[in-house]
């Protein structure tokens, strides 16, 4: 039957979530989560207070939003001289507290937490729950049930503390990056039934683990294991059964699986569930990530009582030594980026939004795989790989250190073991890495790692600084390859860091054992790295990056576009200033032509340098060019004729100012939290970047919405230029509707842009529900006695010439099928078994064959009032037997399957609703396993009395193919 999902009543912070009005068949369950984003007490320091009593006045306390960061950090790192072992920046402690007014109910009441730097404690209405001090990058979560009282205030402080820790790792140090500090993840208050699925990291049997022993490309199908873990915290034994059902994108149910167990109190039982698709199977890849969602309730005597839900893609990955990494059969390079989580002044306290917009500027470039550098990410990042079609190699946090302190081993191979039950069902995940950075492979971790996922793939992490190595024990011989290197090729080797662009690409696609090259980095990024370029900066102290820190790519990016994307692509990187000799131009053309104020000047092809060996679409280098003041014009000359043009006019004197908010492909939520970048570009009065403008733009937004910044001295407005273009952040305010953000800067004109603030939902679970469509079905195989049926079809058996042959609906109760000849000269003759190839060819390897002027009716009877569509395949087999095959006498006796046929049918009921006549192809022949047979599908309407009919009829009086059908409920609401 039809089913959509979800229905919830909670009480926080004194604000009553009514339940939905949802339509009957949604699960409702006891399962409740609350995102607690808004309205928390903070303070600063002074780790030794008794800030956890319940009856503390902290109305003085500043009011913040999750996720957040102990102390907003300028570009400069706060003119801080620290080192990489981070010993005094941001190494402080956070109070937070809040208020929750949570409902009287006899349910399990838990604190969920994404992430949080690094050791916290809890305490709830001043007693001491507990101490997370595993590390600052991976999940937990505190059980509070009896530390509250429900139906009143419940009073909850976290003690948040980043001060250095010998035993967590990546402390002691030293590390490249920055750790950042706060509550700077999502954190949930979850409610659940006595009787409830556990979280994922609780043990290595906990939560959900969803695998796919098999998936065949080839046959398209797949073999899904969902194991799930269900605990008992009830006062009594209960007989617990688990519906499990995999949706589609549609939200049509594909897959049921239901097992049921009694469960002692106070056990957690793994329900084991394995089931198969074998019909229009989606596979996900990079190019076409298809998520199904897989969705299991508990059910106690009847009721439902919990559920989860995840998504997950099918998809099958390989390391070949000979092909590369192979994806769905497929070779691919894996070309892509690192990418730290931190963002300008935030630190690590993004909100998921930019997450999000990080992984959708990787597809945008045409990259394949992100490297989590150097430590697990957000939840959001990895559901935005699976929903966009990015590959994941995943690390536990870490970088060179490799400490003695048994502890500090402990906590990373806890660390290691959280991050695979985290991130286990995501599609895009294929890769962890299974060592310390740069020093290799690190037995422990790969043996924690396989034996929390064996299907995974691990990677090795070595460096030249420390020594080049092998695989070692681990799956991928994964290096830092940023020059010379030692490498005997008896196995693939993969660049895990190396450097980026068109000269560090070539190498990497000309040879297949060179797996590919995941650049550093995707963004600059704080570091206290003593060496590198900017580490004395004035202005910004952020290092490397393919783009800045705000996300704003350098001019030499788009060279990735003519690589990886198909779109017909061309630009012109330099400036057309005084003095330019040379010019490069990034294109997939086959030619490209230089035109300086409408003449030409220079044609040719791609570059032949040697360093772009086994690229597709090298740069193109003109040199030697005259530079004259005016207008120049690339012209790319592409393989089918066509053409495109890109133009750069000489800059003259900074004029305006062009303003954009980057909100394409995503959300801006009014939840006082939420992040948005701008951009000012400095142009002159043709529109010329001024890529030289040294002034600063101010900016101000009006509304319930502030510039990240405004208000502190962090230098973050007005705002400095890099490559002519002045970035800002701005943040949410609680106030849905448009707001106006401005920018000025003397001398120039101003511009000023707009934006929508949308209102927020932090009912994770109505904010995620979408319909499920669970549609009673039934298959029906036609044939004589001695067909084959299986599969779970049934079987309807005829014999030649029966008006009066019936089917009994098993599915639809007292519904019953008839075949009907449309004259008293009509025929119907029945055929049995003919050993077809192909999927269901057994079902289209039997049917009847039907000649009469009319056709042949197919009749429905008894069926409940209701929408249903009807599946029919038409297919003339032939035998692919030999003369071993027992049904030889038959063949030689009847000659049904040598009938003259319609190739084509026409479909009619007065009952349709989709359409009065529907054309369905009539296919032929013995072998069918890389073609479908052919299909009609008709949708009708039953008003639940009358017999529903419909015709099946050709144009010249010839038979008539019905191998089988499919009767299934229906909802027009649903695409086909």
């Amino acid at each position: 039957m039809k089913h959509l999902i979800f229905s919830f009543i909670l009480l926080v912070t004194g604000i009553q979530l009514q339940a939905q009005n949802l339509p009957d068949g949604f699960p409702k369950t006891d399962r409740t989560k609350i995102n607690l984003k808004n309205e928390w007490k903070f303070q600063l320091g002074n780790p030794e207070a008794k800030n956890y009593i319940a009856e503390l006045n902290d109305a003085k306390w500043e009011t913040v939003s999750i996720p957040h960061t102990l102390k907003l950090t300028s570009l400069t790192l706060d003119d801080l001289d620290d080192d990489k072992v981070q010993l005094v920046f941001h190494r402080n402690v956070g109070w937070y507290r809040k208020n929750l007014n949570i409902q009287n109910s006899n349910k399990k009441v838990f604190l969920e937490f994404e992430g949080a730097h690094q050791v916290t404690d809890l305490w709830v209405n001043g007693k001491h729950v507990g101490q997370h001090a595993v590390g600052g990058y991976t999940p937990f979560h505190f059980d509070i049930t009896n530390y509250i009282t429900k139906g009143t205030n419940n009073q909850i402080t976290l003690l948040v503390d980043n001060r250095r820790n010998e035993v967590i790792p990546p402390d002691p140090g030293p590390f490249d990056y920055v750790k950042f500090s706060g509550l700077y993840r999502d954190v949930y208050l979850v409610e659940t039934n006595n009787v409830h699925v556990t979280f994922n990291w609780e043990t290595l049997h906990s939560g959900v683990n969803i695998t796919t022993p098999t998936i065949d490309v080839v046959n398209k199908n797949a073999v899904i294991d969902i194991k799930t873990a269900v605990k008992n915290e009830s006062n009594n034994e209960v007989d617990c059964t688990i519906k499990t059902r995999l949706i589609n994108k549609e939200g049509l149910v594909v897959l049921r699986l239901e097992n049921t167990k009694k469960i002692l109190k106070n056990q957690e039982y793994q329900f084991n569930q394995i089931g198969s698709l074998e019909d229009n199977v989606h596979f996900w890849d990079t190019e076409n990530p298809y998520l199904y969602r897989v969705n299991s309730v508990i059910t106690i005597d009847g009721k439902e009582v919990d559920f989860v839900e995840n998504k997950i893609g099918l998809r099958k990955f390989e390391l070949d030594p000979v092909r590369g990494f192979i994806l769905n059969n497929k070779p691919i390079k894996l070309i892509g980026a690192n990418r730290h989580q931190q963002f300008p002044y935030l630190g690590d306290a993004v909100p998921n939004q930019l997450h999000y917009k990080d992984v959708l500027q990787f597809k945008e470039y045409g990259f394949n795989i992100l490297r989590t550098a150097h430590y697990p990410q957000d939840n959001a990042l990895i559901n935005a790989c699976d929903e966009l079609g990015i590959l994941v190699y995943e690390e536990a946090p870490t970088w060179v250190s490799i400490s003695q302190n048994d502890a500090w081993w402990d906590n990373l191979e806890k660390t290691a073991r959280t991050m695979v039950r985290n991130h286990r069902n995501h599609a895009s995940i294929v890769m962890w890495g299974a060592g310390v950075n740069h020093r290799g492979y690190v037995p422990r971790v790969h043996n924690t790692i396989k034996q929390e996922d064996p299907n995974r793939l691990t990677a090795s992490q070595g460096a030249r600084w420390t020594g080049w190595q092998s695989s070692g024990l681990t799956d991928i011989n994964a290096n830092m390859l940023y020059g010379p290197f030692i490498w005997d090729r008896s196995e693939p080797i993969f660049a895990m860091e190396g450097r980026h662009g068109a000269k560090a690409i070539g190498a990497y696609k000309r040879d297949p054992l060179m797996l590919g090259l995941i650049s550093w980095t995707a963004h600059a990024y704080y570091t206290f790295h003593p060496t590198h370029a900017k580490a004395k900066d004035k202005i910004d102290r952020t290092r490397s990056g393919m783009m800045t820190i705000f996300r704003q790519p350098r001019p030499e990016l788009d060279w990735y576009k003519t690589e990886l994307k198909t779109e017909p692509f061309v630009k012109i990187l330099e400036d057309w200033k005084p003095n330019t000799k040379e010019v490069t131009v990034y294109s997939n053309a086959k030619k490209v032509e230089l035109f300086l104020n409408n003449k030409s000047i220079a044609k040719q092809q791609p570059s032949k340098d040697t360093i772009y060996n086994g690229l597709d679409h090298a740069p193109f280098h003109f040199k030697n060019i005259q530079y004259k003041k005016g207008k120049l014009v690339a012209k790319a000359y592409f393989d089918n004729n066509t053409t495109k043009e890109t133009s750069k006019l000489t800059p003259e004197k900074p004029h305006r100012i062009l303003l954009s908010i980057d909100d394409k492909g995503r959300t801006f939520t009014a939840d006082n939290n939420d992040i948005i970048v701008a951009y000012a570009t400095v142009v002159d009065k043709n529109g010329t970047v001024i890529t030289d403008f040294k002034d600063k733009i101010k900016f101000t937004v009006n509304k319930d919405a502030t510039i990240i910044g405004d208000d502190i001295a962090i230098n973050a407005n007005p705002m400095f230029t890099e490559y002519g273009v002045a970035p800002i952040l701005i943040k949410a305010g609680k106030t849905t509707g448009t707001i106006t953000l401005k920018a000025s800067s003397k001398g120039l004109k101003s511009a000023k842009t707009t934006t929508t603030l949308i209102a927020k939902n932090n009912n994770e679970i109505l904010k995620n529900a979408k319909p499920i469509y669970d549609f009673t079905k039934e298959r029906v195989d036609l044939g004589a006695p001695d067909q084959l049926t299986q599969f779970g079809w049934n079987f309807w058996n005829g014999e030649d010439n029966s008006n009066n042959s019936s089917y009994v609906f098993k599915q639809f109760k007292g519904a019953t099928a008839q075949l009907q000849k449309t004259s008293n000269n009509g025929v119907i003759r029945w055929l049995g078994e003919m050993n077809v190839v192909g999927k269901y060819g057994f079902a289209y390897a039997d049917g009847i064959i039907a000649i009469d002027n009319n056709g042949v009716n197919l009749v429905l009877k008894n069926l409940t009032k209701g929408t249903y569509k009807l599946k029919v395949w038409h297919h003339a087999p032939r035998t692919n037997s030999d003369l071993m095959d027992p049904n030889k006498n038959k063949l030689k006796s009847k000659t049904i399957h040598k009938l003259p046929y319609e190739k084509t049918i026409l479909v009619s009921s007065n009952n349709a609703i989709n359409s009065k006549e529907i054309i369905a192809k009539v296919t032929e022949g013995k072998n069918m396993q890389y073609q479908p047979a052919g299909t009609s599908e008709i949708i009708i309407k039953s008003d639940g009395t009358n017999p529903i009919i419909i015709n099946y009829k050709g144009e010249k009086d010839k038979g008539i193919w019905i191998n089988a059908f499919e009767l299934t409920e229906w909802n027009t609401k649903v695409t086909p």
